[in-house]
């Protein structure tokens, strides 16, 4: 009994506090929205779901934060294989009779029978993606350079089969954009030349005309950017969404209407404001809590950033670093994208506010990657604390 006792308290040692506290705080304020904007279901199965989900994520917390990856890739050198193997495998579920897809076609969720809710295969892979991409940079700058082209064109070979094989079989082009704004961000802090980054953004500028201009794209996503710069275009399909989100959003003003008072988001019409629980929770936090509401909200979510921040730059090994660079770029994306969705100033990509969206894989992965971060905040700790 002792032991367990020795062991736990040395567990909680290490744990980083600030962060867990901040993420509970936000999941919980996520649950209680999520209630409010399902009221209309008639059912709290999804509120339940989640907080269970959430409850899983703390354990698994708890759990990760004792893996140190470090020494893990030492022993095992050829794990990052492994887990890129694992990244192509999930993907390639999507193909199997597991994949299933939703309203507008994508196809980015696993229908596990034995399970209450599905998994999004995205969720998982982002996470395995940073760890991996971690242990790829931090190796090559031990050995070699982040400047020449064989070193940059391995990174590169990483990163477009597994976002084209996303993309293509799952048409999740949210998702598919995080990956690709992850390994920016973690090959910039790692010191990849700038004229990479110049290169890769006029190529991809190139790609996305050509596209474009080949119709290459689907007409329901070339609506979703066109309806951005023109809000009178196709408002009651393309602009729907948007348009009532604003309309929600306006509608809380400064203090809100009151916790499950929400004229859109108590609407028993799921038009009034789609994906409420979703896509748009942060719109059902503006009606309902007001803008005080959603700048509480902003502000636990840009702390657990800070805080993802604080350790990474008091990290042991650039490989910590980068994980940390990583989580906080993946977090940094949805953010923006899902905020700027629910504002109407950039398309509906499908991405959901972290923490705060419904989401069982979602909020579990979120966990996760938040025990790899504080799983270096306590490899970071000084001595005299690590010794106990």
């Amino acid at each position: 009994m002792s032991r367990t006792r020795e062991y736990l308290q040395d567990v909680l040692r290490h744990t980083d506090g600030i962060l867990l506290t901040l993420c509970i705080i936000a999941s919980g304020f996520g649950v209680v929205m999520i209630y409010s904007a399902t009221r209309y279901m008639e059912t709290n199965r999804l509120a339940v779901v989640q907080g269970v989900a959430a409850l899983i994520g703390v354990v698994v917390f708890f759990l990760v934060q004792q893996v140190d990856l470090n020494e893990l890739m030492k022993k095992k050198v050829r794990l990052w294989i492994w887990l890129t193997i694992a990244n192509f495998g999930l993907i390639a579920l999507l193909l199997t009779p597991l994949g299933i897809g939703d309203d507008t076609g994508n196809r980015a969720w696993l229908d596990f029978k034995f399970l209450p809710v599905n998994v999004q295969p995205a969720e998982i892979v982002k996470v395995l993606f940073i760890v991996v991409l971690a242990y790829q940079l931090s190796w090559l700058k031990e050995n070699y350079t982040l400047k020449k082209i064989p070193h940059v064109a391995f990174l590169v070979c990483h990163l477009a089969p597994l976002f084209l094989m996303y993309y293509l079989i799952s048409s999740d082009m949210g998702s598919a954009l995080v990956m690709l704004f992850i390994f920016a961000a973690m090959c910039f802090v790692a010191g990849v030349a700038l004229r990479w980054f110049a290169i890769g953004g006029v190529v991809g500028g190139l790609a996305f005309y050509i596209l474009w201009n080949e119709n290459l794209i689907p007409l329901y996503m070339k609506k979703r950017f066109i309806v951005i710069f023109d809000h009178s275009y196709d408002p009651m399909e393309a602009g729907w969404h948007q348009t009532r989100s604003l309309m929600t959003l306006g509608g809380g003003k400064f203090l809100g209407q009151g916790f499950g008072q929400g004229t859109q988001t108590q609407s028993s019409y799921s038009g009034s404001l789609p994906a409420r629980h979703t896509d748009f929770i942060f719109s059902v936090i503006g009606e309902e809590l007001g803008m005080v509401g959603c700048m509480l909200t902003l502000l636990l979510l840009t702390a657990i950033i800070i805080r993802c921040i604080i350790v990474a730059r008091n990290a042991r090994t650039k490989m910590d670093a980068y994980i940390c660079v990583g989580v906080i770029a993946m977090l940094m994306f949805q953010i923006i994208a899902n905020v700027g969705m629910c504002l109407f100033i950039m398309p509906v990509i499908g991405l959901t506010l972290p923490f705060f969206s419904y989401g069982g894989s979602s909020i579990v992965m979120l966990f996760v990657a938040m025990g790899l971060v504080s799983g270096v905040h306590g490899r970071s700790a000084p001595d005299w604390l690590k010794g106990a």
